[in-house]
């Protein structure tokens, strides 16, 4: 086998590796082939050239592959790969003496079965015990805990 054949069996390592870490994580063919190709790289080396030339692409290959996945990460390539998305909706809270049950509102949103409902004035979310109940709906609370309204279509 060619000088020029190991390098790039050990190029397509390195690069199936890369594609495992960066596009699809966890134990795939792309790993494994990646690792298949470097082991299997060196090892020609070692067969075709001896020992020496077998040490200087194993310490070479070992050298890349660091380095490759170094700089990868160095240069912020996750997060042009990586999902950047965040959460900032917050719970909205109210005084449980403020609503009571038996109050009327109106459903601000679908409620399916948790949404927004303004009651008394005060929007907050609420959940249906009857299933879906369509925007622009009257409401009826039906239980007030701590930190949950209940609510069923007004009657």
């Amino acid at each position: 086998m060619s000088l020029l054949a190991i390098v790039l069996i050990i190029i397509a390592g390195i690069c199936l590796l890369l594609i495992e870490f960066l596009i699809i994580p966890g134990v795939s063919v792309f790993g494994i082939g990646g690792f298949v190709c470097l082991i299997g790289g060196v090892v020609a080396a070692y067969l075709n050239y001896g020992y020496t030339a077998g040490h200087i692409t194993l310490a070479s290959t070992l050298f890349a592959s660091v380095l490759t996945i170094l700089l990868t990460f160095r240069r912020k390539t996750w997060k042009k790969v990586g999902l950047s998305t965040s959460i900032e909706s917050k719970i909205v809270a109210f005084d449980p003496d403020q609503i009571k049950t038996g109050d009327y509102g109106r459903a601000i949103t679908r409620l399916a079965p948790m949404g927004k409902v303004i009651i008394n004035d005060i929007i907050c979310e609420a959940k249906s015990i009857s299933g879906f109940i369509h925007e622009n709906t009257e409401i009826e609370v039906v239980k007030v805990s701590q930190n949950q309204i209940i609510v069923k279509h007004k009657n």
